[in-house]
């Protein structure tokens, strides 16, 4: 038991996030994306959705200053631009837990799945909404 550490924030998850470095990536996805089959590093929050794991995360995780984006969501296939209501949901966690905008881009599906293959660790969630995956760049504290 740890005193002010969200629970969700397991052993193995504050693990992974204290083992990562400045510029390493997590990939935070949704329940249709192929974590089991593509993660170096798979943690799995059942029950979840992506507004509230990132709350959790990123109450320990600091998100870079050095790299823009330092967020980055899978676009819409055929309209990677538009902004998804969970695209803006995770905007506003993010920007609230840096207590600034931070800048975020969209990417292609598949540059997406190469990017995500290559993260530090993937946090899979059980969000229901299409297109409900990001890539985090830690920063330093």
């Amino acid at each position: 038991m740890l005193k002010n550490i969200d629970p969700l924030l397991s052993a193995d998850l504050l693990g992974h996030l204290a083992a990562m470095g400045h510029g390493d990536v997590l990939a935070l996805v949704d329940r249709n994306y192929p974590a089991a089959s593509t993660a170096q590093r798979l943690v799995t929050l059942p029950g979840v959705d992506v507004p509230r794991a990132a709350r959790a995360i990123l109450s320990v995780l600091p998100v870079d200053t050095f790299v823009e984006p330092a967020v980055l969501r899978m676009g819409a296939v055929g309209d990677e631009e538009v902004v998804q209501p969970v695209h803006a949901e995770l905007q506003a966690v993010v920007d609230e837990a840096e207590g600034r905008a931070v800048t975020s881009a969209a990417v292609e599906r598949f540059e997406f799945y190469r990017r995500a293959g290559a993260a530090y660790v993937v946090v899979a969630t059980t969000e229901d909404r299409p297109y409900g995956c990001f890539l985090i760049t830690k920063g330093v504290v």
